[in-house]
């Protein structure tokens, strides 16, 4: 008889990148340990994760643990080899308080490290984010590679560029410090896009439901980076598992920035009269600065209008044997999955 593959913990079970980890592990046949902030929540994750295509849901278990609390922790790593600490307050807005996101990322991935270590599982690789890469830089040619963080006093630095640059910082000095045998990558996404697991729509994605929607009148001069969710929660498994990813950081993108009305083209040509509400039209960047002294929303993006951030991820590729999809069927995959599911207006 084959002996079974080592259980993993999956952190965070309900959200979009740590949903599709967990298909993905229990696709390959690992046993899986996920948490959720209550117990309450596992008939519906279950359901979500059935409807997206789960299998082998019988490897799947659930812990309560929060990143705000020590309870839970010792027995969600309890007896696992590998640790997926994917889950972290995701603002990417305005928020008042920056504290209520960069306190809990922070503190929590201290707290899963800890608790990993104490458990003896073998590594842990964290969810970072391009955030913690480029962000804060006056305007620059310079291509970000994973040698590069983020300047945090700098242009256009929102608390979610600091929950994730300051988190990821904390969990590179604990395994410096406290770390012992312990073994930490780091995956850093671009803006993520790809199939919406359940009814929520995480990140980037709204971007597409808003441009199927119509709730935008046009499209800022902003770029963006795209991977697909898939491609996301693959680099995950090969750090995991990859001998060589230990101690390193990976920048994960399907290629260049893009400009955003490139993702209305892309939407309109593939899609035809589904995409009837997506606008043409671009938003002048003389009324995106206006706007944004009225609208807090905004003004985190004003810094780059125009400005496409330059990065690579060669390092992935070379090092995990990475391979992404091209970020149009990223794009169309996030859309075909909101219109199947109706989360979009006719």
């Amino acid at each position: 008889m084959t002996a079974p593959l080592p259980r993993v913990l999956v952190t965070g079970g309900s959200g979009f990148i740590a949903g599709h980890c967990i298909l993905q592990l229990l696709a390959e046949g690992y046993q899986v340990r996920t948490t959720v902030r209550s117990l309450a929540r596992e008939s519906a994750v279950r359901s979500v994760l059935s409807d997206a295509g789960m299998v082998n849901g019988a490897a799947l278990s659930f812990v309560a643990a929060d990143l705000t609390s020590d309870s839970g922790w010792p027995d969600a790593v309890a007896g696992c080899d590998y640790v997926l600490h994917v889950a972290s307050p995701v603002h990417v807005e305005h928020v008042e308080n920056e504290d209520d996101v960069i306190v809990p990322a922070v503190q929590g991935s201290v707290r899963v490290l800890r608790a990993a270590h104490d458990a003896g599982v073998k590594r842990v690789v964290l969810t970072s984010a391009f955030h913690a890469v480029a962000y804060g830089y006056a305007r620059t040619d310079h291509q970000f590679t994973e040698e590069d963080w983020s300047v945090l006093d700098g242009p256009g630095v929102t608390a979610y560029t600091k929950s994730k640059t300051l988190a990821e910082r904390a969990a590179w000095d604990f395994i410096g410090n406290e770390g012992g045998s312990l073994e930490l990558a780091t995956i850093l996404p671009v803006a993520v896009m790809g199939p919406v697991m359940g009814t929520q729509i995480s990140g980037s994605n709204n971007i597409i439901q808003r441009s199927l929607n119509g709730a935008m009148p046009g499209y800022p001069h902003l770029w963006i980076p795209i991977v697909d969710v898939r491609d996301v929660a693959k680099a995950h498994l090969l750090a995991m598992t990859t001998p060589e990813a230990a101690g390193q950081r990976f920048i994960v993108s399907s290629g260049p920035a893009i400009e955003m009305k490139a993702i209305g083209v892309i939407l309109k040509t593939a899609l035809g009269a589904r995409a009837k509400h997506v606008p043409s039209r671009s938003i002048p960047n003389g009324i995106v600065r206006i706007g944004s002294r009225f609208n807090k929303e905004l003004r985190p993006f004003v810094a780059d209008l125009g400005f496409a951030r330059k990065m690579t991820s060669e390092k992935a590729r070379r090092v995990l044997g990475w391979q992404p999809r091209d970020p149009e069927e990223a794009i169309l995959a996030t859309a075909d999955s909101l219109i199947r599911k109706d989360l979009v207006k006719a």
